[in-house]
């Protein structure tokens, strides 16, 4: 009796570009976020992209959550103004006590205006130390969208229903930030940041500064958000995202899978609504209600919810255009925003990230099995 063996397929050796894609491609983007737009762009612009990087920020997170997830985050302004006041907050504190005259336990200057009863709301005064403050821009955000997150995902709401919830938690914020107008500053929401953390903000070398630290912030969450798409979580995932049943069947909760996702996008859209403030000076409720995170979504779609660097530039690209029509078409640039949601979703579900994909398949000649000739 004689046994057969069968030779093992060869591994198909990786090539010399495929190993430095990635690694090459952070460098490249270290070069032109650090080196190259410093050198190129003014102080004005260069404040600007500061302000588009956040929103960068924010689409590396949707880019987990809905790329990979699937699950369409509608919400994401709520975690962004979390973040965002929260920093906020800090600031006009620190602001306050370094009025002349003044010290710890002064008012921000809205409150007295508005008139607080000459007392520090009870759950501003822990915002006075810096570390908690830096913490609570993240933990704050992703505390809440843990406690949400476990509810809906253990209900199994996902789809249609996930975004409605997700919008209403945006437009309950909103409403609810412009009610509290002594403590919060109502529709005006909290402005005219003077310093950061001891530095003046009104000094063009700290703006500077501030706008290195964002680059290197959405540096670092894009190598942390793909360390998370190859890893093996990452495809624990995928598989939650396309088949939910398999995956209960394999022994894994979905509910779980889904809530680490959630909540990683929630910390991230904190961190930048928390580095939003000192970039822009100024937090409110428009900048973090229904039509905001929609925009967020929107820029993740454009450039490729799915891509990494495609989310990224989605977000950069669709907020320029922002700033760029709507000084020009103010009336219609909401239109144009949506329109460009339903283009990006229902005829390229890629993003522009998959142009170049769907060009080449369209060009490659198939035979009638669908098998390339």
């Amino acid at each position: 009796m004689t046994t057969t063996t069968t030779a093992a397929a060869p591994t198909q050796p990786v090539s010399l570009l495929e190993r430095f894609r990635v690694p090459g491609g952070f460098a490249l983007g270290a070069v032109l976020l650090l080196g190259i737009a410093p050198l190129a762009l003014s102080d004005f612009r260069l404040s600007l992209l500061a302000k588009y990087l956040c929103y960068a920020i924010v689409a590396v997170g949707v880019s987990l959550a809905w790329g990979r997830g699937g699950l369409l985050v509608l919400g994401q302004g709520v975690f962004f103004g979390l973040g965002g006041y929260a920093m906020a907050m800090h600031l006009k504190l620190a602001d306050a006590a370094a009025a002349p005259g003044a010290g710890p336990g002064a008012l921000p200057d809205f409150m007295q205006l508005y008139g607080t009863g000459g007392a520090l709301p009870w759950w501003w005064k822990p915002f006075a130390n810096p570390g908690f403050a830096l913490a609570a821009t993240v933990l704050l955000p992703m505390a809440v969208a843990a406690i949400l997150g476990f509810f809906i995902f253990r209900r199994r709401v996902k789809g249609a229903y996930f975004a409605i919830l997700s919008q209403a938690m945006a437009a309950a914020l909103s409403i609810w930030l412009v009610g509290q107008q002594a403590t919060t500053g109502g529709t005006n929401g909290l402005t005219d940041m003077q310093g950061f953390f001891g530095y003046s903000l009104d000094d063009p070398v700290n703006q500077k500064m501030v706008y290195f630290i964002i680059a290197v912030v959405l540096l670092l969450l894009m190598a942390l958000a793909r360390q998370l798409f190859v890893s093996r979580y990452g495809e624990l995932l995928i598989a939650v995202r396309d088949s939910e049943e398999r995956v209960r069947f394999l022994g894994y909760d979905p509910a779980n899978v889904k809530l680490v996702a959630y909540v990683v996008a929630a910390g991230m859209a904190g961190l930048a609504g928390a580095l939003f403030v000192p970039a822009v000076g100024i937090i409110s409720p428009a900048l973090i209600g229904i039509v905001p995170s929609i925009g967020f979504v929107i820029g993740a779609a454009v450039g490729g919810r799915a891509s990494l660097v495609g989310a990224v530039l989605g977000a950069v690209a669709v907020a320029w255009a922002q700033s760029t029509l709507s000084d020009a078409f103010p009336a219609a640039w909401t239109y144009f925003q949506g329109l460009l949601f339903i283009v990006a979703v229902g005829f390229l579900p890629g993003g522009l990230a998959s142009l170049v994909t769907v060009i080449r398949n369209r060009r490659t000649p198939t035979t009638r099995s669908g098998e390339t000739a």
